[in-house]
């Protein structure tokens, strides 16, 4: 059942931090798009599966908790950004934590509204931003469609958003925060499952580099030795 809208801004009470475990079981995501596509609303419906419809303008909230993976508690932080991303004057100091925020985090949500055809057009720009940041192109980005329920207001078809994905190289999905509960957790439980391989892969790389030795760098008088050798030979 979706709940009925609040007449105020409301400001979710922030979620008490899980304690962090040992290294690999920690995950850091970050939820990156234009304002009011419902960044806010899809964390939190995540980690708490409540629907809350209405939110101060965000200022950049760290959520943390323990979620079940697979078989194991690995500790999830999400890090909730400010939708203000256009490459204007007045928002450049925005971009220098936006920035900091992508170099913190392991993996990516790039939001947009259905309803909303300039936060689509958002969505390519903050791509090339991680990009230049991270880029290793093993790095998980996942481009959502929200608010999949207003079909009637809808301004940004399906294909349109599978066809960016594509040209992206990222996943895309198309999700209702306030009808989907399930689609909205399937999304973040997949991008977790991304970050802990390459967090996997990346670990059994730094192990095989410190177990392979490196090459010994050439001896230069065994060479000059050798190229007197064969210089005396040819005189011969």
């Amino acid at each position: 059942m979706r709940l009925p809208s609040m007449s105020q801004p409301f400001l979710l009470a922030p979620i008490a931090e899980c304690a962090l475990g040992p290294p690999g079981t920690q995950v850091r995501l970050a939820v990156l798009g234009a304002r009011g596509v419902g960044k806010s609303a899809m964390i939190v419906r995540f980690l708490t599966k409540r629907f809350i419809g209405d939110y101060e303008p965000n200022t950049g909230n760290l959520y943390s908790r323990l979620v079940h993976l697979e078989g194991d508690h690995v500790a999830v932080q999400i890090q909730d950004t400010p939708g203000c991303i256009q490459v204007q004057e007045d928002c450049v100091q925005m971009l220098d934590s936006l920035s900091r925020c992508v170099k913190w985090a392991e993996g990516f949500l790039l939001v947009y509204s259905i309803t909303d055809y300039s936060s689509y057009q958002s969505v390519r720009p903050l791509y090339q931003h991680i990009r230049k940041v991270h880029p290793d192109a093993r790095t998980p980005i996942i481009v959502v469609g929200n608010k999949a329920d207003l079909l009637h207001a809808r301004q940004v078809q399906a294909k349109e958003g599978l066809q960016l994905a594509n040209e992206l190289g990222s996943l895309f999905l198309e999700i209702s925060t306030s009808d989907d509960s399930q689609g909205v957790c399937d999304v973040f439980q997949y991008l977790c499952k991304e970050v802990s391989k390459l967090q996997q892969a990346s670990s059994t790389d730094r192990r095989w580099s410190s177990i392979i030795p490196r090459p010994k760098s050439p001896n230069m008088q065994d060479l000059k030795r050798r190229f007197k050798q064969a210089l005396s030979s040819k005189v011969k």
